[in-house]
């Protein structure tokens, strides 16, 4: 019974709940990037390098010529795709750019709204006789009846 109370506290538990979460809105979020990466940016890349294909790059391991991937697997024979391998260390590359850059994003706008407060001005002093705090504007001491010198007066007025 120690095992089950165990496994009901580790699950009531909010990191666990909070990494559910996490896992739930990374896999939608992995939708939107890879949407980005194959929709967007590879047909980018497909026109710069000349519309190659790398997904289609593949050699014949039973020596045979084939006119496509494709037909190649239909016919059964062993291939060796490796413009898939390029095709998906691309998408990796590309996948880890964006959320590079979201990540980058996300952490300058958390860094421009959670600036600190700027500090308020000092509205007290110390009195360099009695020890006392008065107020900054005070020219004279309420607690030693100290005259204040001219210095902390001038001070009080900037």
């Amino acid at each position: 019974m120690g095992l089950i109370k165990e496994f009901r506290e580790f699950i009531a538990r909010g990191n666990v709940v909070d990494m559910a979460v996490g896992v739930i809105i990374g896999g939608a979020f992995s939708t939107i990037v890879n949407s980005l990466v194959n929709d967007i940016i590879m047909p980018v890349i497909s026109l710069a390098t000349g519309k190659i294909d790398f997904s289609s790059m593949f050699i014949s391991l039973n020596g045979e010529k084939y006119p496509s991937l494709a037909a190649a697997q239909e016919a059964g024979a062993s291939v060796f795709a490796y413009g898939s391998f390029i095709q998906n260390i691309i998408q990796f590359l590309l996948i880890a750019f964006v959320l590079f850059l979201v990540i980058k994003g996300m952490n300058k706008a958390h860094d421009k709204l959670s600036k600190p407060a700027p500090e308020a001005a000092p509205t007290t002093k110390i009195c360099p006789f009695c020890k006392s705090e008065i107020p900054i504007e005070a020219t004279r001491c309420p607690h030693c009846t100290s005259e204040l010198p001219e210095e902390d007066a001038d001070k009080a007025k900037a």
